[in-house]
C-alpha cells in the first residue's frame, strides 16, 4: 500500500476512528525491552558526572568541550540519549520512563551501535537501556575498521535506529506506523542533543538503502519471532565537532564485508500472541528506502533568539523531561517565553538538532493560543520556513487576518477568539489540548514530497517528532511541561485551514502548559533495579 493511501486509511474521523483492536489485551502487552539471548553483555559505567554544559549547549555544540570516544563518554552519551530517566509505580504496576519520549510509553524504537576500534571498543552492538549495556552482536575486524576511518577521514561511530511496529500496534492498531515514525523523530532529537553535550556532531547517512543497513546490523541473519520483526529507520554518523562535514554514505564493498560477519544473539519474545495489521506491513514494503545519491540539506544561517534563558544546565533539562498528563488551566506564559520556545524549532545551519539533516524542512505550525500573556486568544500560524508562506496564505481561508505579531518572529494571527473547544475537539476531544497554555498542529508539505519518493513518508514524521523533542525540552527548561498528541481528527484540522487537497497535511499535535502532578504515583531512580541483578 502506498503511503498516501495508508495515511488516508488511518485518519481518525468524527464518526469513525482508525481501526484498532478496541480494547487493551493486557495478557499480550509487549515486553518493553529487547534482549539478545546468548550475546556478550558489556556493562556500561553508571554514576558518571554529567557534562558541565549550559542550556544553550543543546543547540550550540561548540559550547561543550569535545570528548574522546571512550567507553565512559559513549556510556554517558547513551544514558542521556536513550537511557532510563525514572521508574514510576502504582499498586500492582511499575514502568520505566526514558529520556526519549514515546507514544503511550510503548517504545517501539531500538538502537544499535557500530563502533570501529575506538579506544579498545569495537563491534556491532544492540543498546539495552534496561541494563544500560551493549549486547555484542558481532566483532568488527580491524581491516574493516580502518576502511571506515579512511573513508570518513576521522574517527567516528554510528548509531542505527529501528522500529518494532507490534509494540505500538498492540494498542493503536493500524495507525501504529505513524507513531513508530514519530518516535524515531523523538529519538533522533535525543541522540543529537546528547551528542552536543559531548562536543560531537550527528549526520543522517541519507544515501544508504534499508537493505544496506540491514546488512550492517546483521538482520539478514537474524531469526525474528513472527510479527515482532524490527524494521530499519536510519543510520547516523557521530563524529567530532572539529570535522565540518562527512559523507552521507558507506561504500557498498565495506557493507558487503560487514554482512559476512558472524552475528550472535537471538531476540527475545515480546508477546505470546499477536494481532497482525497487514496495512502496516504492506506500507512498510512501499516505503522501503533504496540506495540513492548523497544529499546535503540546505539550512539557513539565522541567529537564535535567546529571549528567556533558563538557569538549568542542559543535562538537568534532559533528565527532568516528562510528558504532561494534565494541565492546570491557570498557567500563563509571557509572550517572550512563547516566541523563545517557537524559535528553537527553526532549522538552522550548524545548529542542533536539525543539523542532522533528515529532510529538507517541510513543517510549519498551526497554533491554538489559550493562555499567553500579551497575546489575545486565537488561532495563529508560525513559519519555521518562510519558503511556504506565500503558498500557504494562498491555500488557506480568505478571511484569515495574517496579521504579523512581532518583527523578530514569523508569527501571525489568523483568527481572534476563544479556540479552547476547537483545540480539544480536533485533538480527539482531549482536555490536554484546551487546558494548556497553547497547543499546535504540525502542518507538513505532504503529497509533493512523497509522490516520487515514497520513503520520505518516514522522514516527514521524523521531522515532526524532532520538533516535538525540541518542544519537550523547551517546556521543561521554562518550568512548564509538554506532551505529544498522536490522536487527532486530521481532516477537521484541514477544514479549519481551508485545505482542498493533499498538498499539506497535519502530522502531529503537541501541547504546552502548566502541568498537574499525579501524586498517586511513586518515583524511583532510573537504575535502582540493577542493584538486584
Amino acid at each position: 500500500m502506498n503511503p498516501i493511501r495508508y495515511h488516508l486509511e488511518t485518519k481518525h474521523h468524527f464518526n469513525r476512528l482508525a481501526r484498532s483492536l478496541g480494547y487493551l489485551d493486557w495478557a499480550n502487552q509487549p515486553e518493553p525491552f529487547r534482549f539478545y539471548k546468548e550475546a556478550e553483555i558489556i556493562k556500561l559505567p553508571l554514576d558518571l558526572p554529567d557534562p558541565d554544559c549550559p542550556y544553550e549547549a543543546l543547540y550550540e555544540t561548540n559550547l561543550c568541550k569535545e570528548k574522546e570516544f571512550s567507553l565512559e563518554n559513549i556510556s554517558k552519551f547513551l544514558e542521556l540519549a536513550l537511557g532510563l530517566s525514572a521508574w514510576k509505580s502504582i499498586p500492582g504496576s511499575q514502568w520505566a520512563l526514558r529520556m526519549n519520549p514515546s507514544s503511550g510509553n510503548l517504545h517501539p524504537t531500538e538502537a544499535y551501535l557500530i563502533i570501529p576500534h575506538l579506544n579498545g571498543i569495537e563491534g556491532i552492538f544492540h543498546y539495552n537501556p534496561y541494563l544500560h549495556a551493549l549486547e555484542k552482536r558481532a566483532s568488527l575486524p580491524e581491516k574493516i575498521s580502518n576502511q571506515i576511518k579512511d573513508f570518513f577521514g576521522v574517527e567516528c561511530f554510528f548509531i542505527a535506529l529501528t522500529s518494532i511496529p507490534w509494540r505500538e500496534a498492540w494498542k493503536y492498531g493500524e495507525r501504529a506506523l505513524r507513531y513508530c515514525l514519530l518516535d524515531t523523530g523523538h529519538a533522533i532529537g535525543s541522540v543529537r542533543f546528547s551528542a552536543s553535550l559531548q562536543g560531537w556532531k550527528v549526520k543522517y547517512l541519507n544515501a544508504l538503502s534499508d537493505k544496506d543497513i540491514e546488512k550492517i546490523l546483521g538482520f539478514h541473519k537474524t531469526t525474528w519471532i513472527e510479527n515482532e520483526e524490527e524494521f530499519v529507520e536510519g543510520l547516523f554518523c557521530v563524529f567530532p565537532q572539529f570535522k565540518k562535514d562527512i559523507s552521507r554514505t558507506i561504500p557498498e564493498d565495506i557493507i558487503n564485508e560487514i554482512s559476512t560477519l558472524d552475528f550472535k544473539g537471538k531476540p527475545n519474545r515480546l508477546s505470546k500472541e499477536h494481532v497482525r495489521w497487514e496495512i502496516i506491513y504492506e506500507t512498510l514494503k512501499r516505503i522501503e528506502k533504496p540506495r540513492t545519491n548523497e544529499e546535503k540539506i540546505n539550512l539557513p544561517e539565522k541567529p537564535i533568539l535567546w529571549l528567556k534563558k533558563p538557569s538549568l544546565k542542559a543535562p538537568a533539562i534532559i533528565k527532568k523531561r516528562r510528558s504532561a498528563q494534565a494541565y492546570d488551566r491557570k498557567t500563563y506564559i509571557d509572550l517572550d517565553t512563547f516566541v523563545h520556545i517557537l524559535d528553537k524549532t527553526i532549522p538552522r545551519k550548524d545548529i542542533s538538532p536539525f543539523d542532522v539533516e533528515i529532510i529538507q524542512p517541510s513543517i510549519n505550525l498551526l497554533l491554538f493560543v489559550h493562555r499567553v500573556s500579551g497575546l489575545k486568544q486565537g488561532l495563529y500560524f508560525f513559519f519555521r520556513d518562510e519558503t511556504f508562506k506565500e503558498d500557504l496564505i494562498k491555500r488557506t481561508r480568505r478571511n484569515f487576518l495574517w496579521k504579523k505579531i512581532r518583527e523578530d518572529a514569523e508569527l501571525y494571527l489568523l483568527y481572534e477568539g476563544n479556540v479552547e473547544q476547537t483545540a480539544r475537539i480536533v485533538s480527539c476531544h482531549q482536555d490536554i489540548a484546551s487546558d494548556s497554555s497553547f497547543s499546535l498542529g504540525m502542518i507538513s508539505l505532504f503529497e509533493p514530497v512523497i509522490k516520487e519518493k515514497p520513503w520520505l513518508y518516514r522522514n516527514i514524521h521524523w521531522e515532526a517528532g524532532l520538533i516535538g523533542q525540541v518542544l519537550y525540552l523547551e517546556a521543561e527548561a521554562q518550568g512548564i511541561r509538554g506532551t505529544g498528541i498522536g490522536c487527532f481528527f486530521d481532516d477537521a484540522v484541514h477544514e479549519i485551514l481551508g485545505f482542498q487537497d493533499l498538498k499539506y497535511q497535519t502530522i502531529y499535535h503537541f501541547t504546552v502548559g502548566g502541568f498537574l502532578e499525579d501524586f498517586r504515583l511513586k518515583s524511583y531512580p532510573p537504575y535502582y533495579h540493577l542493584k538486584n541483578i
